[in-house]
C-alpha cells in the first residue's frame, strides 16, 4: 500500500484543528450568551414592555400598526439590556463584596468583563437602530434615554435619590411608546410616566431592604441604609401610594372607564399586599412572588388599557 503523503495529514490536522477552534469559538459563544441573559434576568423585561404597550395604545387610541410594535419590543428590550448589563459590569466590585450577590456571573467569573461590554455596546446598537426607525424624535432622544438609564447605576454611590432615577428609568418606557406613535407628548402619558417611576422606586425602596446593613458599611446611599428600615417601608407605601393615584388619573384623563378603572383596584391591592408580606416576615432575602406580582401591575394595566380602547371603540363587537 502506497504511503499517504505527508504534506496529506499535515493538510488534514490543520483543518481538524481550525474544524475543532470554530466548534469550541460557536459553544463559547452560546454559553456567554446564556450567561449574559441569565445575568440581566431577560425575562423581568415584562416589568417595562407592558407600560411602553400602553404609551403606545393611548397614543393611537387602539392597538398600533405591527410594524411600529415590533421596532417598540425591540427598542424596550434593547435598552433594558444594556442599561442591565452595564448595571452589573460597574457594580462587579460590590457584587462581589457582597454575600447575597457574589454569585452572580461577573464576579463569579462565570463571563468576562470583555464580553459584558460587547453585549452593553450590541444591546444599545439595538436600541438606537430601533428607535432610528420609529421616527426622528425617538432617534434624536434616543441617547438621552441611554444616558438616563445607564447613568442610574453609578447613582447609588452619591444619592439615597437612586431609587427615584430607577424609576426615571422605567418611567421613559411610556413615553417612549407615545413618541413612537404620535411623535410628541400629552398629558395622559406624562400622569402615566410619573406613575411609572413611583412605582419602580417603592418597589426598588423594597428591595434595597434585603442589603440594609451592607449599604451602610460599603457607604453606598440606599434610602434603607440611609433613614433604616422603618421610614424605608413609609416611603416606599408612599411611593405606592402616588403611583396607584396616578394609574387611576391616567385612566380618567385617557377616559378609559370601568374596566381599566377595575385593574387599577387590582394593582392597589398587589401593592398593598407587598408592603403586608414585609410586615409579617423579614425582608433579607425577597421571595420570587414579589417580581411575579410586580409584573401582574404592567400586564394587568396593560392589558385592560387595550380592552377599554377596543370596547369603546367597538372593536370588540360584530357589526351588523
Amino acid at each position: 500500500m502506497k504511503p499517504r503523503h505527508p504534506a496529506n495529514k499535515l493538510r488534514f490536522r490543520k483543518g481538524f484543528f481550525l474544524s475543532g477552534n470554530l466548534s469550541l469559538t460557536i459553544r463559547r459563544f452560546w454559553h456567554d450568551l446564556a450567561e449574559l441573559l441569565e445575568m440581566i434576568k431577560i425575562g423581568h423585561s415584562v416589568l417595562a414592555l407592558p407600560f411602553a404597550f400602553m404609551g403606545a395604545v393611548l397614543a393611537a387610541r387602539g392597538l398600533p400598526d405591527g410594524r411600529t410594535l415590533f421596532f417598540i419590543i425591540v427598542a424596550m428590550v434593547g435598552a433594558r439590556s444594556a442599561a442591565m448589563a452595564f448595571n452589573r459590569l460597574a457594580d462587579a466590585k460590590i457584587d462581589a463584596a457582597n454575600p447575597r450577590t457574589a454569585g452572580r456571573a461577573l464576579p463569579a467569573g462565570k463571563i468576562s468583563r470583555q464580553a459584558t461590554i460587547w453585549f452593553i455596546g450590541v444591546s444599545a446598537l439595538l436600541f438606537m437602530g430601533a428607535a432610528s426607525q420609529l421616527n426622528r424624535i425617538c432617534f434624536v432622544l434616543s441617547p438621552v434615554a441611554l444616558l438616563v438609564i445607564l447613568g442610574y447605576s453609578l447613582t447609588k454611590r452619591f444619592t439615597a435619590g437612586s431609587h427615584l432615577i430607577l424609576g426615571l428609568s422605567l418611567g421613559l418606557a411610556p413615553l417612549g411608546g407615545w413618541l413612537a406613535v404620535r411623535g410628541d407628548l400629552g398629558l395622559p402619558v406624562l400622569v402615566l410616566a410619573g406613575a411609572v417611576l413611583f412605582w419602580v422606586a417603592g418597589f426598588d425602596v423594597l428591595y434595597a431592604l434585603q442589603d440594609e446593613e451592607f449599604d451602610r458599611r460599603a457607604g453606598l446611599f440606599s434610602l434603607p441604609a440611609r433613614v433604616g428600615p422603618i421610614w424605608a417601608r413609609r416611603l416606599s407605601a408612599l411611593c405606592h401610594l402616588a403611583a396607584a393615584l396616578g394609574f387611576a388619573v391616567t385612566g380618567r384623563l385617557a377616559g378609559l372607564g370601568p374596566i381599566y378603572a377595575g385593574a387599577v383596584a387590582v394593582s392597589a391591592l398587589i401593592l398593598l399586599v407587598q408592603h403586608l408580606l414585609l410586615s409579617v416576615r423579614e425582608p433579607q432575602r425577597l421571595p420570587p412572588a414579589f417580581f411575579t406580582l410586580n409584573g401582574l401591575v404592567g400586564f394587568a394595566l396593560g392589558l385592560a388599557t387595550w380592552i377599554s380602547l377596543a370596547v369603546k371603540n367597538g372593536d370588540f363587537f360584530l357589526s351588523p
